[in-house]
């Protein structure tokens, strides 16, 4: 029963390590941790068998743990996309005895924490590429629970009317979209081409969010202020 669990790939010409018995939640929990990797590193196509190799277990036993390797993939899905989600960041985006760019600011710090991780961005990539749905249902989840709520506060930071009183349209939340996905290169850019990036990205993303509201502020007084001008007579 002793020896390790075989988390890791065995070296060439190595066996992989002895299986030992584990508590079924603490099995579950290898699988899953162990698939995570697995599949940012190799893939969805990446096989079960090898899988099964690399933790040290029988491919029958992954199997009595999830039946498919889509169950597999599912489950995966669920717990680094969903699960790493926090609820309480959209209370965090509206409260307004801050100031929005202090909100912010946190905001993306605690997301990027929990999502800009070589596992996160590569998994959402190849779920991409794959064709799965779970991106679109990410995508909406974002957009209801992060981006409208954000869309709000610019609005109120701005002095226009509640998403109550006028709905978010489509062209607030593409324009929200764009800063949102400028943060997100910046992890690709780290986890995906290697590229040379600052390592200050706390910085980075207090330097993004004010020029982000400055821009957004002047916008908004120019249309107001094109709004309230008198109307040229046509002659």
């Amino acid at each position: 029963m002793g020896g390790r669990t075989g988390s890791t790939r065995a070296r060439p010409g190595e066996k992989p390590a002895p299986r030992r018995r584990l508590a079924r939640e603490a099995r579950e929990r290898q699988i899953i941790d162990g698939a995570i990797r697995f599949f940012a590193e190799h893939g969805l196509t990446g096989n079960t068998r090898e899988l099964a190799e690399r933790l040290g277990i029988t491919q029958p036993l992954l199997y009595k743990y999830f039946p498919t390797k889509n169950d597999l993939i599912e489950r995966v899905f669920q717990e680094i996309f969903f699960q790493r989600f926090d609820q309480g960041w959209t209370s965090l985006i509206g409260d307004r005895a801050r100031p929005l760019a202090d909100r912010l600011g946190e905001f993306y710090r605690r997301y990027a924490g929990a999502t800009y991780t070589y596992e996160w961005i590569r998994l959402y990539l190849f779920a991409g590429l794959a064709g799965r749905d779970i991106n679109a249902r990410y995508i909406g989840h974002v957009e209801r629970n992060v981006l409208e709520p954000i869309c709000n506060e610019i609005r109120a930071y701005c002095g226009l009317p509640d998403r109550g009183v006028i709905p978010i349209s489509r062209a607030e939340l593409d324009h929200t979209w764009v800063f949102h996905g400028g943060l997100f290169y910046y992890a690709m850019r780290k986890h995906i081409y290697r590229a040379q990036i600052t390592g200050d990205f706390e910085t980075l993303i207090d330097r993004s969010v004010a020029a982000m509201l400055e821009g957004q502020r002047r916008v908004t007084e120019r249309a107001l202020a094109e709004a309230a001008a008198p109307s040229r007579s046509v002659a």
